[in-house]
């Protein structure tokens, strides 16, 4: 089978004048970035839809990959299929993943959006708007730092506010600014996150139009002055600069799939590190004009999923109508403990000893109460015994079942998966559950995902996070939702421990706040917000002809 990148260039998109047109949108009303690519004006979307909501997420990933992506296109694709009008909604793809290891996140073989190149690497502009507006408030900080000398009353030693690039950079985790002498700013050491772990990032997500994006911005915490009380943007006048950046980087992207089907591509932020979902602007649009949305929360359930309900749905009031949860052959063996080189080899019963992973997030779908069905990633490899082992052991949990082929044969391998999901989401009723009151105790918030999602026996807090305790509930920030910073390779915070680890200690080592967004930031075990590149990246691969012509980019 050729290479994604292959499969997208010989694949000639229509005008997206025409995709919209699709959708009921008059090709005049698109802000155009080439033949290809458009933003859609927020005026065009109405709240009052009767469009179905559908969240695709997965098990606990591995390195041989799920295709929840991959499995979120050809579901789309199948729906339109069988005669639904639908738009898959997704995240745009970070550069960090590009050129480290997990490579872009367009979908796979016959399953993507495209163009291809353009979404993966600098798209319309999106991720550089968010970044600039991130790091335009920290220079607007030690600014302020530099020309006060001391009488703003801001403590150096108190500023939460960390930069951000859109690049995996180990280097830049801890560093010191302000050296060289006076005249370069006031020292103070810091660091920074990758960009889709900005606040700004999250709140771009979160916002439901310009205005409220801008009120959003200005309630980002800073720090606090040398008498205690605490600086937000709002103190500095940040909100009005940072907003004109983010102008048209809150306006969603339209482009499409293979084909030819919309999709809206809008928000980057990982559900590792952050909130994980794409932007609620961009789930209303799609809604309003379509029958159908498809979207996906990043990595397993316990992560993306789980926020996807308890923040995202708990903010804008939004509920899906049923739920996909991904599932792949190999994941499963990889969980029951075979090696990465060898999944390759049939061993029906490594997919026996893998089945804890895949019926802990089952136990995960059903604490929200939404209706849900399994997708099989059926891959080329696969035996029929070794599908049939996940098969059968969802028919004994009764739970609706159904493989998928998308990857190699598009949206008519998701055919079978589509039909179902019409069945479920216009049979199911169900608004979903939350797994917790906003209301209550922030440690009572974090033990509840944590003994829930993840299975954990206990909750362990370093002494810093105690201290961010009572920073938060003095702040009055203790009723915002919690968005747990966790490896994405285990459901512990330990990413050695796959299948389904138990009697397991979840350490929570800090607290960040995100007051913007409107959720604080538990940080678990080893997890960072800024990765780094591995032995080999994918930017080793990369090229470009004397035409312009991109290889390497999968």
């Amino acid at each position: 089978m050729h290479s994604d990148i292959a499969i997208a260039q010989k694949t000639k998109p229509s005008p997206i004048v025409s995709v919209a047109e699709s959708l009921g949108i008059p090709g005049r009303l698109l802000e155009l970035y080439g033949p290809f690519k458009a933003k859609l004006p927020l005026e065009l979307i109405h709240r009052q839809t009767t469009g179905k909501l559908v969240l695709v997420s997965a098990i606990t990933p591995t390195p041989a990959g799920e295709g929840k992506t991959t499995t979120s296109i050809g579901l789309a694709d199948g729906l339109n299929r069988r005669g639904k009008k639908t738009t898959v909604v997704l995240r745009e793809p970070s550069l960090g993943p590009i050129f480290g290891m997990k490579g872009g996140a367009t979908g796979g073989g016959f399953a993507q959006v495209q163009p291809m190149e353009d979404i993966n690497l600098h798209f319309t502009g999106d991720f550089a708007a968010v970044e600039k507006a991130h790091n335009l408030l920290a220079a607007l900080v030690d600014n302020m730092l530099h020309h006060d000398k001391g009488h703003s009353g801001l403590d150096p030693r108190t500023i939460h506010l960390r930069r951000v690039c859109d690049m995996n950079d180990r280097a830049l985790r801890q560093v010191i600014v302000g050296l060289g002498g006076k005249s370069h700013g006031v020292p103070r050491e810091t660091g920074f996150d990758i960009t889709a772990a900005s606040e700004v990032m999250a709140i771009l997500c979160l916002a439901e139009d310009l205005a409220d994006l801008k009120q959003r911005l200005e309630n980002i915490f800073i720090g606090f002055r040398h008498d205690r009380s605490p600086v937000y943007a709002r103190d500095i006048n940040a909100g009005g600069a940072m907003t004109v950046l983010l102008k048209d980087a809150v306006k969603p992207n339209l482009v499409q799939t293979l084909a030819g089907n919309p999709a809206i591509i809008h928000g980057g932020p990982f559900a590792n590190i952050a909130q994980g979902t794409n932007s609620v602007i961009a789930l209303r649009m799609a809604l309003t004009f379509s029958d159908y949305v498809v979207t996906e929360a990043g990595f397993g359930f316990d992560l993306g999923a789980e926020k996807f309900f308890d923040i995202m749905c708990g903010t804008c009031g939004l509920s899906p109508h049923a739920s996909v949860l991904v599932a792949t052959v190999r994941a499963l063996k990889y969980h029951g403990g075979v090696p990465l080189k060898q999944l390759e080899k049939p061993d029906p019963a490594a997919v026996v000893r893998g089945l804890g992973n895949l019926e802990k997030h089952l136990e995960n779908m059903s604490a929200f109460g939404i209706c849900s069905i399994v997708a099989v990633n059926r891959f080329a490899a696969d035996t029929d015994e070794e599908v049939s082992v996940i098969t059968q052991r969802c028919k004994d949990l009764g739970v609706l079942c159904a493989q998928s082929t998308a990857h190699a044969h598009g949206g008519a391998g998701a055919e079978d998966l589509a039909q179902k999901i019409i069945a479920v989401a216009d049979g199911c009723r169900n608004r979903y559950t939350p797994l917790y009151d906003w209301n209550s105790p922030v440690m009572d918030k974090i033990r509840t995902i944590a003994q829930t999602m993840y299975g954990a026996k206990a909750i362990d807090y370093t002494g810093h996070a105690k201290k961010d305790l009572r920073t938060i509930k003095r702040l009055g920030l203790h009723t915002l939702p919690v968005c747990i910073a966790k490896t994405q390779k285990s459901l512990s915070d330990n990413p050695k421990l796959l299948g389904r680890p138990k009697d397991f200690v979840v350490t929570v080592r800090e607290i960040q706040i995100a007051s913007g967004a409107g959720f604080i930031i538990p940080i678990t075990g080893d997890i960072v917000r800024m990765p780094g590149l591995p032995r080999r990246p994918a930017a080793e691969s990369l090229d470009v002809d004397q035409g312009g012509r991109i290889t390497g980019l999968s």
